[in-house]
């Protein structure tokens, strides 16, 4: 390295001069890495095949392929997904081929924010790939099953990263704070382990965000009379501003199915908490909302014909007041919904009703049922032998109103539950009405 690039090292974030550089000193996902397992043994052995890094911003996706890098005798390629093109990759592959042939080494090719590769850009890596010219190692915070072209994801091994726990979060600040060399360590910094712990806590995973942060801490606090600089919670508190709360597509459609299941599950504290967390997010209320309307029919419908009302409501309540103010009438429906007696038979109605519609054969709407608004309707026999329902008592009389095919069935069946007891009393009362009528 010349003094040019030492110079630039030295004026790099604190974060990325502090990645460990060896196995040994990479922090957490033991389930990947631990003694032992797959990937350490592949990386130990330079037998690493093609493969991509899954896993939440700040957990060490991008330094363990700096690691591999350091460790195989394997030519390494770097490129960003974001600024590179495909005449990039081919200048890449180009190399590796000439490589390969002339002194068999094999070439890996770093892709960082590989989710945002695009389909030309895959199809120019795959001859390589399938060759095994290219050993890719792709890092992403995006689900590649979702985010990814199929064909790159099926020619590679997937290895998930997990958010670091606060303890690992630890670690790595501990670090930074002694190390002469790469961290804080030339500065008289004083830290109590409870300022530590809360820094880590609130990075939610990320050492990242943690040594931006104490970075930023350091820097901008003065020194007292003897010379230390001292953080205490309150510079963390105005250096973090507000716990990082972690978002991309993946986790996204993970909460909202939680929040989904809980409005079904009845627990209004677990889908309270996944609502609060999506609109910390940055989630549009609206979204929500919807969902809320969506599942007072699917999972609680007649047992409570109140929780659509409540629904419907809170949408006109964001709608007419805006946030923050709406949050209330929103929760309002979100508790309203879970706490309601559930019945999932409007879901079972319309389903069934819908695969008959497109099954059966369509016959002529019975003669009585037909439109009588027009002018000679009675001369063609349109409406004939209908029963006004309110000329009779109780307001109801037995006739057939069904489709053709459909007399026997019965779509919606009341579960019981809530109101749909009362439905299930009224059905047995026009039951015995039938009966005196012979039907």
């Amino acid at each position: 390295m010349d003094l040019f690039s030492q110079a630039t090292a030295k004026m790099a974030p604190l974060a990325d001069r502090m990645r460990p550089k060896t196995l040994d000193d990479f922090i957490g996902q033991d389930h990947i890495v631990g003694k032992g397992r797959l990937l350490r043994r592949a990386i130990a052995a330079d037998a690493l095949t093609s493969c991509i890094f899954y896993g939440p911003p700040g957990c060490g996706k991008t330094t363990l392929a700096s690691i591999i890098a350091s460790n195989t005798s394997a030519a390494f390629a770097k490129l960003n997904a974001v600024t590179s093109g495909v005449s990039d990759v081919r200048e890449v592959i180009a190399d590796a081929e000439k490589r390969l042939r002339i002194d068999g080494r094999h070439t890996y090719l770093l892709l960082d924010e590989c989710h945002r590769w695009s389909k030309a850009q895959s199809d120019a890596l795959l001859p390589a790939l399938e060759k095994g010219t290219i050993r890719f190692i792709g890092s992403t915070t995006e689900n590649p099953m979702i985010a990814m072209t199929p064909a790159i994801v099926s020619r590679c091994r997937i290895f998930q990263f997990q958010a670091l726990k606060a303890a690992d979060v630890e670690i790595a600040i501990r670090r930074a704070l002694t190390d002469f060399d790469d961290g804080l360590g030339f500065m008289r910094i004083e830290m109590a382990d409870d300022v530590i712990a809360h820094l880590a806590d609130m990075s939610n995973g990320d050492v990242r965000v943690a040594l931006t942060a104490l970075e930023l801490a350091a820097l901008s606090t003065d020194a007292d009379a003897s010379g230390t600089i001292v953080i205490d919670d309150e510079v963390i508190q105005d250096s973090m501003q507000q716990r990082v709360m972690p978002m991309d597509d993946s986790l996204y459609y993970d909460m909202l199915s939680a929040f989904c299941k809980s409005l079904r599950g009845s627990d209004s504290t677990a889908a309270l908490g996944w609502a609060a967390r999506l609109l910390e997010a940055g989630c549009d209320p609206h979204l929500i909302v919807r969902r809320v309307m969506a599942h007072a029919s699917e999972d609680v419908g007649l047992a409570d014909p109140m929780a659509m009302v409540q629904a419907v409501s809170a949408m006109q309540a964001l709608n007419f007041m805006g946030m923050p103010e709406a949050k209330l009438p929103i929760a309002q429906a979100i508790i309203y919904v879970c706490e309601a007696p559930k019945s999932n038979a409007v879901v079972m109605a319309i389903d069934e009703a819908m695969a008959d519609a497109k099954t059966m054969r369509h016959e002529n709407v019975p003669e009585h049922l037909r439109d009588t608004h027009y002018h000679g309707a009675a001369e063609l026999g349109r409406g004939e032998g209908y029963l006004y329902p309110h000329d009779f008592p109780d307001h109801y009389i037995p006739q057939n109103y069904r489709p053709a095919g459909t007399e026997a069935k019965e779509y919606f069946v009341p579960c019981g539950q809530g109101y749909e007891s009362e439905i299930i009393r009224r059905r047995e009362k026009r039951k015995k009405i039938d009966e005196a009528y012979g039907k």
